[in-house]
This record gives structure tokens, C-alpha cells and sequence, in this order.
């Protein structure tokens, strides 16, 4: 893929977040399906520039020195408990099956004495309205967050 059609669709995406997401908020959908409107668009979002956000963090782990030795791919995070938030992780894994099986990772927060904590979880669901299942054997490799 050339430069310019990257350029094209990572504007178009970042384009389609900012127009979703407070058009979601803007209809009265009520707060379960808002948060799926936004959870879905934005999913959809971090995985139509999937590839080459990995291929991207790949090449500067790699000139860095600190490549990941096993499959790598980008997926949406999806934040679960105070507010809807997307985002995307790379998660890495030794084996193409267990890769394959990685939908999403569930991002959980908590807080104790003051100290807030983030549990990242690859997880088999995109969309975790049912219950969702832990990969084993993948972990999240990098962390992907664009600047509004």
C-alpha cells in the first residue's frame, strides 16, 4: 500500500471516530446502546488500520532491538467498567492458533489504597456483552492511543 493511501485511510478512520462518537452521544440511545454504537464503530475502526499499525510496530521493535519472536497482531481494547473507551493493543503470541482466537483485550480498572490499577486481558469476544473467555498464551506487546 502506498504512503499516500495509508495517509488516506488513517484520516478517514481518525474522521469517522470524531463523527461517531458524538453523534452516539447526541441520539438518545440510551447508555447500553450507546456504548455499543461506540464499542462497534470504533472496533471497526482500529481494524481496518490493523495491519499496518502492526506492521508499524513491528519495524521499530525490531530496529530497536527488542522484536517479539512469535505473531503479532493489532485488536481494539475495549474498556470495561467507567465509561466506554476504545483504543488498540498489539498482542503477541507463540502460536498462529492462539493468535487466532484473540478477538479484543478487555481493559479493567480498579483502584485500592489510592493506587489505580489497569488489568490488560486478550480476550476470545469483540464485542463482550455475553461472557467472554481469556486467551491463553497471549500477551499484549504494545499499546496503541492516538492524540485528540
Amino acid at each position: 500500500m502506498s504512503i499516500m493511501k495509508k495517509l488516506f485511510s488513517t484520516i478517514l478512520i481518525v474522521t469517522i471516530l470524531f463523527v461517531s462518537v458524538p453523534l452516539a452521544s447526541a441520539i438518545d440511545l440510551g447508555g447500553f446502546l450507546k456504548d455499543a454504537a461506540i464499542t462497534i464503530v470504533g472496533g471497526t475502526a482500529v481494524k481496518a488500520i490493523a495491519p499496518q499499525l502492526n506492521d508499524f510496530i513491528n519495524t521499530i521493535t525490531f530496529n530497536k532491538g527488542v522484536k517479539f519472536d512469535g505473531f503479532t497482531k493489532v485488536v481494539p481494547i475495549l474498556s470495561i467498567g467507567s465509561g466506554t473507551r476504545i483504543g488498540a493493543a498489539q498482542v503477541g503470541a507463540n502460536t498462529q492458533a492462539a493468535l487466532d482466537r484473540t478477538k479484543a483485550v478487555a481493559q479493567l480498572e480498579g483502584e485500592f489504597s489510592g493506587i489505580r490499577a489497569k488489568a490488560l486481558i486478550p480476550i476470545d469476544k469483540e464485542i463482550p456483552i455475553s461472557q467472554f473467555k481469556r486467551v491463553k498464551g497471549v500477551g499484549v506487546t504494545a499499546i496503541i492511543d492516538v492524540k485528540l
